[in-house]
């Protein structure tokens, strides 16, 4: 594959970057030897090896999902928070 310019353009302004041209033209050439490298995967044969999904033996572990009856009050709660407006816990603004 080969990396051409528009692709390192396009590979700049995703990610935000500003690069002079002395660092585009490393970028495409480290990007184009790392092609490389990885197409020599195309000359194996993997006729007969089964796709791996999963490294290790893992399985979800799940749990039921049971509602659990609390001892403090809505009211307790509210009394524990700094502010309280409407019944409801009051925040500072983060934005």
């Amino acid at each position: 594959m080969e990396v051409t310019e528009q692709d390192i353009n396009h590979l700049i302004s995703l990610s935000s970057f500003s690069l002079g041209q002395a660092e585009k033209d490393a970028l495409r050439r480290d990007l184009a030897g790392i092609f490389k490298y990885i197409s020599k995967l195309d000359e194996l044969d993997t006729s007969g090896v089964e796709p791996t999904y999963q490294v290790f033996e893992m399985k979800n572990v799940w749990r039921p999902d049971d509602i659990v009856t609390q001892d403090a009050s809505r009211e307790d709660l509210l009394a524990l928070a700094k502010e309280e407006c409407e019944h409801q816990i009051k925040v500072p603004k983060v934005l």
